[in-house]
């Protein structure tokens, strides 16, 4: 499927906050990417095992470990990034949280957020994008408003890690087809020229109401 926001150089990663790369939370991610991929961007998939992350200590940016500095690049380098997180005891987990914590404004400033949570039980991950949408601003993200929750996360796939569903994998699509969309809207020349001249407009001569 063609899409006119399909640009070569948009990235979309998907940062999975849970270590089971045979989990939930990377079924639901690798939906939402396979929407991102529809309109146009190139996708990477980021587990947090994969980097031999330390906690977050509150040392010098430079002095922490290459698997944080490779972290820090493969976000930086995107335009999108899409949250997914299991619910644990009302939030998101712990592993997600310190990965945020190593990182910062440089990464995250002027990004998409979007965001998927998967629970097991019946009332869902809403605590926990809740708390993500209160991080994003925080990190002065622009959080697509399409979120995902999932409850009963162990019904909710098939054995191949596809939703049992149709209407669950559009809506875990159209999180990577919005952060996409919105991404290359927000790097296009059109809205750039479009905020320079917002920035460059004279003060309204009625003055202030």
């Amino acid at each position: 499927m063609s899409d006119p926001t399909n640009e070569e150089s948009l990235r979309v990663v998907a940062i999975s906050g849970s270590l089971r790369t045979t989990g939930y939370t990377r079924m639901a991610l690798e939906i939402a990417l396979e929407g991102a991929r529809e309109v146009g961007a190139q996708t990477q998939m980021i587990y947090l095992n994969d980097y031999d992350l330390v906690f977050c200590d509150g040392r010098d940016k430079k002095d922490y470990p290459e698997g944080v500095h490779r972290l820090r690049t493969d976000v930086k380098n995107a335009q999108g990034i899409i949250l997914g997180t299991p619910e644990y005891h009302g939030s998101y987990s712990g592993v997600l949280k310190n990965a945020l914590d190593l990182m910062g404004f440089e990464e995250f400033g002027g990004k998409m957020w979007g965001l998927i949570g998967v629970a097991g039980g019946t009332l869902g991950a809403t605590n926990a994008l809740n708390s993500l949408r209160s991080i994003g601003r925080a990190l002065h993200t622009w959080v697509v408003p399409e979120q995902v929750s999932i409850s009963e996360a162990w019904n909710a796939f098939d054995e191949q890690g596809q939703p049992k569903e149709d209407q669950l994998r559009q809506r875990l699509m159209d999180v990577g087809r919005q952060v996409t969309r919105f991404a290359y809207l927000h790097t296009s020349e059109q809205m750039q020229e479009f905020l320079r001249l917002w920035e460059e407009a004279p003060e309204n001569p009625g003055g202030s109401i």
